[in-house]
């Protein structure tokens, strides 16, 4: 069987290779303001997320760790995250936590970045104890605990069984001292479960909808498996994610990921309810083949569209834009009609 460090080295190989991919909210239009009381001098990008304050509404999402290539990636995109004032989370930990060697890919962020807010990685089979150690590792300001149902049934040596998750999930955030958000890893979530989560004490959930890194397609093509292309798109996707879970979860902040690659999503993704965007196929691609400085430029690119369409929609705070107007169509449309979703 596959080490899991020759499973790492598969995704970041995979991940590279396949094209970047764009979440669609073109169902999702806000408004132009043409008399805006707005500064571009004075706009305040900060948000509150699980209780804690990000100068801007990005992240670099978990990415990678646990194998010798990744301390260098890592290294990258913490000194990247530093200089654009994004938080950071680390990829799954638990090659690290089953063998120290692999703890220096981890540890490299908080080195990097030791004032950053930086997010440990889990899955939700992990116990109170490897919990804590991850969020020790790196002294993490809070930790994902991600879910990965699809990836794992696709996976040669994936798991095949789930039960018992809830339980685990709940113990972990009685048990830590950090917030716990959970992180959905591309195939989006339902109100359903955004209400479980909210049950369970989450502060925050990860949404990662359909239309960012696809890991069915990832993990596909490592077992060289031939799996229907209307399988391969299963998932929500990232503007019908941030309502469902919104609606399920109205007391719980949301971090929209899953395809957003631009300031312009971005502020539409915030404009629906979000507190906070994470990224991660674009800043891995952009930093393998291009580099650490391109990939700044890039991040700051971004920051600068969303200060525009801040601009431009009247908005002086992320606050302002999480309640502009936005006008909402289409599919979109119909499945919240459907599924009883509102803009909270």
């Amino acid at each position: 069987m596959m080490s899991r460090q020759e499973r790492k080295l598969d995704h970041l190989r995979h991940a590279e290779s396949l094209a970047l991919t764009d979440a669609d909210f073109s169902d999702v239009e806000l408004l132009h303001n043409s008399l805006p009381e707005t500064d571009l001098s004075k706009l305040d990008l900060s948000t509150k997320l699980a209780g804690m304050t990000l100068s801007v509404p990005f992240m670099i999402n978990a990415i990678t760790g646990g194998v010798a290539e990744a301390v260098e990636i890592n290294r990258s995109l913490a000194a990247v995250a530093q200089e654009a004032g994004f938080a950071m989370a680390v990829g799954s930990q638990m090659a690290a936590l089953e063998n120290p060697v692999h703890c220096k890919s981890f540890r490299i962020v908080r080195e990097v970045y030791p004032q950053g807010i930086i997010f440990a990685n889990i899955g939700a089979y992990a116990d109170i104890e490897l919990a804590k150690r991850a969020v020790e590792m790196i002294e993490a300001d809070a930790l994902q605990i991600h879910l990965n149902v699809p990836q794992e049934l696709v996976m040669p040596e994936g798991d095949s069984s789930f039960t018992g998750f809830r339980k685990r999930i709940a113990e972990i955030i009685r048990s830590v001292k950090v917030p716990v958000i959970i992180k959905e890893v591309g195939f989006g979530v339902a109100k359903e479960q955004a209400a479980q989560f909210q049950e369970l004490g989450a502060a925050a959930i990860d949404i990662g909808g359909k239309g960012g890194t696809n890991f069915l397609q990832i993990e596909s093509k490592r077992a060289q498996l031939q799996i229907n292309s209307e399988l391969l798109a299963w998932g929500i996707s990232t503007p019908l994610s941030i309502l469902e879970a919104k609606t399920g979860a109205p007391a719980l902040d949301v971090i929209a990921a899953g395809g957003i690659n631009s300031g312009l999503a971005a502020a539409k993704a915030i404009a629906l309810g979000a507190q906070a965007v994470g990224m991660a196929g674009l800043p891995l691609k952009v930093l393998l083949k291009a580099g650490p400085e391109k990939l700044l430029t890039c991040l700051q690119q971004i920051l600068h569209e969303l200060k525009m369409v801040m601009m431009m929609t009247g908005c002086s705070t992320i606050n302002d834009l999480q309640h502009t107007p936005v006008v909402i169509t289409g599919k979109t449309r119909e499945w919240m009609l459907q599924r009883g979703l509102k803009r909270v």
